[in-house]
């Protein structure tokens, strides 16, 4: 039985019964990729999704006999590389990494299940959306871990520079998550630029009486890259650097709270250089803040060979807690930073919980939670625009819109689900696109062709893309208050040459503005346009709004067919257009 067991080992089952046809296992069935049947009737399967499962055992687990961070990290990238791989054809290197939330964790003995596809492809860059979910092969349940984005990079081939083949969605899902990577993009090129800004309003703590020195977590440890930690490309395995990073980061958290800390998440972080065999990979590690129930660990991985200087090659920063017994989070003790840098650490890490607090409550609710009115100001404005537009292109990718009514070119379609009724208006102009796009993007000049709009105050241009206006619409009711509204008002260009134009709009708060006893104040929670070119110099324009309780009785008696007062108020907009189309000297520089 040894001896087998040596064979086994040393020249696999294959060549074990090499001389035995009979017993020669068989070659392993081809996984089926999941397969959706199209609205024509059409099977259809995802080319790009790759799926990995694996069952956790001993090796992969902490101290507390839970899935390591670390290893979980190192399956996502891999699948995601896959992915990315299989749809540009050539090999692929990680570029970045979106926030990652852990939501619960693995134990041993139980399956994670990782899927990776490709949900839009851009110059030679790719988005690849990542989902990751715990199955007990016991009970057969099955939950939610995180998801993520990643970016990756085609590399260069002989023949120079790679063009990336365009992703094809085919499915709602697959519409919807093309649409939002645009943004997405946009949200990682800005996302220094937040952290200044919101380091330039940000103040420190001043009393570290009782307070631990920060100096007690700093770790430094080395790690040599040998084969094994390298990937098909020769390079160090991106996945395996995060596992690095994560064990020193854990280990600086432990020297803090003299415990073992459970890690939460990670903020969005780039690659800066690759890493190769035989590189010397440096990781440092100190706690920058401990917030009260969290702290935040910053992390560093440079690598060296020989006598060269240290390549910089990731910065990452990661949230832990300490739970108790029943699980809840403990409290922490206060950390005394070190001066100059840090105490530049300290404050950043101020801001990074102030934007990881936005995305959680802005960006990462779902629709139905988030609030009719959020509260604006110039540090979570990024947050609040982004949320703004997709949630519009949420609503504009949904497919079982139901015609409701069609007069004069001007179609009404409806959409009831979860007791929430949507409306979209469509119609078309002889105009080009951008003159449309310009036209509509300031709510000025709405009252026009809009009924609806009594009045139109512009309040701020908060950024170049976005502007806040104070609205007033006349009464719905005989004798009834007049309402106004504080939108938001979030402006995008198309991405490439086959997206639209958007205009979104939705509600916000702002303190110069309260209600008053003189309006009844309304709430959009989520209106806009879409503009689409189409051939012969002919725009499509689709107006979505989410109806809320100040919006619908303007629209309810369209809806039930009592009255065409939307039809008409399209018909002036074309009109409007159709006179202003060449007419941009009359456009507000800002809008310009």
């Amino acid at each position: 039985y040894v001896l087998t067991y040596l064979l086994i080992a040393e020249f696999g089952c294959a060549q074990l019964y090499s001389n035995d046809k009979h017993k020669r296992p068989r070659d392993p069935m081809p996984l089926e990729e999941p397969m959706f049947i199209l609205g024509n009737g059409e099977m259809y399967r995802n080319q790009t999704e790759v799926k990995m499962s694996q069952i956790v055992l001993p090796c992969h687990a902490n101290y507390c006999g839970e899935l390591s961070a670390g290893q979980l990290l190192k399956w996502m990238d891999s699948t995601a590389c896959l992915s990315a791989e299989r749809h540009a054809g050539c090999s692929c290197i990680t570029a970045s990494v979106d926030d990652i939330h852990f939501e619960t964790t693995i134990g041993v003995g139980q399956v994670v299940n990782i899927t990776a596809k490709v949900n839009r492809a851009f110059t030679s860059s790719m988005e690849v959306g990542i989902s990751v979910s715990c199955e007990d092969l016991f009970s057969d349940r099955q939950w939610k871990v995180c998801h993520a984005f990643a970016t990756f990079v085609a590399r260069r081939t002989e023949a120079g520079k790679v063009q990336l083949k365009q992703v094809i969605p085919r499915t709602q899902a697959e519409q919807m998550e093309y649409s939002l990577a645009a943004e997405r993009r946009r949200m990682r090129l800005i996302h220094a630029e937040i952290i200044n800004d919101l380091l330039s309003s940000c103040s420190s703590q001043t009393d570290y009486q009782d307070a631990v020195p920060a100096e007690r977590t700093r770790v430094e440890s080395v790690e040599l890259v040998l084969p094994p930690h390298a990937n098909h490309q020769v390079s160090t395995f991106g996945g395996q650097i995060m596992a690095w990073m994560e064990n020193v980061a854990t280990i600086s958290a432990s020297r803090l709270c003299n415990a073992h800390p459970t890690l939460r998440s990670i903020d969005m972080f780039h690659f800066r250089g690759p890493s190769h065999i035989g590189d010397r990979l440096v990781l440092k590690a100190i706690v920058n803040n401990a917030f009260k129930k969290s702290m935040e660990v910053g992390v560093c991985a440079e690598a060296y060979q020989g006598g060269e200087p240290l390549r910089h090659i990731n910065t990452a920063f990661m949230t832990f807690e300490v739970l108790d017994n029943d699980r809840k989070p403990c409290t922490l003790p206060r950390i005394r930073p070190e001066p100059v840098d840090g105490k530049r650490r300290f404050q950043e890490a101020i801001a990074r919980k102030k934007i990881r607090l936005d995305r959680k409550y802005i960006i990462s609710c779902k629709q139905s939670e988030v609030p009719l009115s959020v509260p604006w100001d110039p540090s979570n404005q990024m947050y609040l625009s982004y949320n703004n537009v997709s949630a519009l292109k949420m609503l504009a990718a949904r497919s079982n819109w139901v015609l409701t009514s069609e007069k004069n070119k001007v179609s009404l379609y409806t959409l009831e689900e979860n007791q929430m009724l949507c409306f979209k208006v469509e119609t078309h102009v002889a105009v080009a696109a951008e003159q449309v796009f310009l036209l509509l993007s300031d709510l000025r000049r709405r009252k026009a062709w809009d009924h609806h709009y009594k009045y139109v105050k512009l309040i701020t241009d908060s950024h170049e893309d976005d502007t806040i206006y104070r609205v007033v619409t006349p009464s719905v009711t005989k004798g009834g208050k007049v309402q106004d509204f504080i939108l938001l008002a979030s402006r995008r260009r198309p991405c490439d040459s086959g997206d639209p134009y958007l205009i979104a709009l939705r509600s916000v708060t702002l303190p110069a503005y309260p209600p008053t006893e003189d309006y009844n104040r309304g709430e959009v929670l989520c209106a806009g346009f879409s503009i689409w070119e189409e051939e012969n110099s002919f725009t499509k324009i689709s107006y979505y709004n989410q109806a809320t309780p100040g919006v619908l009785p303007y629209i309810s008696t369209d809806i039930a067919g009592l009255s065409s007062s939307f039809y008409c108020t399209f018909a002036s907009c074309s009109a409007f257009l159709e006179e202003n189309k060449d007419n941009l000297a009359s456009l507000p520089t800002s809008t310009l």
